[in-house]
């Protein structure tokens, strides 16, 4: 009864979510209609909305949100859930909720900083590149796009949004504070911290772009310093995040009977779920400890 009960409910889920899915369709088609035929492009600016926070991780990422498929991955995921209860118990049902998400956070956090570490590289170079331009006459603004159009990737495809909204009439600064806020990088900041004082009071670009690129140099040549001295407490790290799941893996590949005897008990199942909890904090925690250094 209960489960005939709860598949009711998800189905009735899910038919709402279908529902919103083919509204969302047709209201996207329709506008993106409208903008096709009166020839409007607006600038991209970073904005919150339902799905902001998802956005910008995924741009961080490089990778573009799947935003017609987010109905149909949150309808896969509910059902997943809900198997995974049917099979497993609330037990497995909870594992089902918080792995997930939490694999997507890891993984698109380490995306996006392996790809702001090859942007940071790259920027001193494309910098170089523009006081070049501004030396034979060329502004500051026809520069940086110039530089940002023969940058290789991933530098073009993250300071692509600067090139495309100083062309559509928005303000250096602006454009460039746009694109340090999405990416919540130092150096992407400093730059255009420099570049809004110079736009403000004037001054030699040349002189402020040798100046950020001595800077971003040094700050990068601290970081792989740093990195080469902390090398041992981040194996460490990893070593404890990974030690508990090997255990647990071997154990139920040689006793799987001995898992299974505490999952068929109810105070196996507390224990059980309360290792999951520590597990899930503990890697938490030790991911972002990795993050600081």
């Amino acid at each position: 009864m209960k489960a005939s009960l709860l598949l009711a409910a998800v189905c009735l889920v899910l038919a709402a979510l279908a529902v919103l899915v083919m509204q969302h369709g047709w209201r996207q088609a329709r506008s993106e209609h409208v903008v096709e035929r009166l020839g409007q492009a607006k600038p991209e600016m970073a904005k919150d909305s339902r799905w902001g926070w998802l956005e910008r991780a995924f741009l961080r990422a490089g990778l573009k949100l799947p935003s017609n498929r987010l109905g149909i991955l949150f309808s896969s995921w509910i059902a997943l859930l809900t198997l995974a209860q049917l099979i497993g118990g609330w037990m497995l049902g909870l594992i089902a909720l918080v792995l997930p998400p939490l694999v997507l956070h890891m993984l698109l956090s380490w995306r996006s900083r392996r790809r702001l570490r090859r942007v940071v590289h790259q920027l001193p170079q494309m910098l170089d590149q523009v006081m070049r331009s501004l030396q034979t006459g060329r502004t500051l603004g026809d520069a940086l796009v110039k530089g940002i159009d023969t940058a290789p990737e991933p530098l073009h495809g993250a300071l692509s949004r600067v090139q495309r909204n100083v062309q559509l009439g928005v303000s250096l600064p602006e454009a460039l504070d746009d694109v340090a806020e999405l990416y919540a990088q130092e150096e992407l900041r400093i730059l255009a911290l420099g570049v809004k004082v110079n736009h403000r009071f004037g001054g030699s670009a040349i002189e402020l772009l040798g100046s950020l690129i001595k800077v971003i140099q040094e700050r990068e040549q601290m970081a792989r310093q740093l990195r080469a001295m902390t090398g041992e407490t981040r194996l460490t790290a990893v070593v404890l995040g990974v030690l508990p799941i090997a255990m647990a893996a071997y154990i139920l590949a040689v006793n799987p009977s001995y898992l299974m005897s505490m999952w068929l008990d109810s105070s196996g199942q507390k224990m059980l779920l309360s290792a999951f909890i520590l597990q899930v904090i503990g890697t938490v925690m030790l991911w972002r400890m990795l993050r600081s250094i």
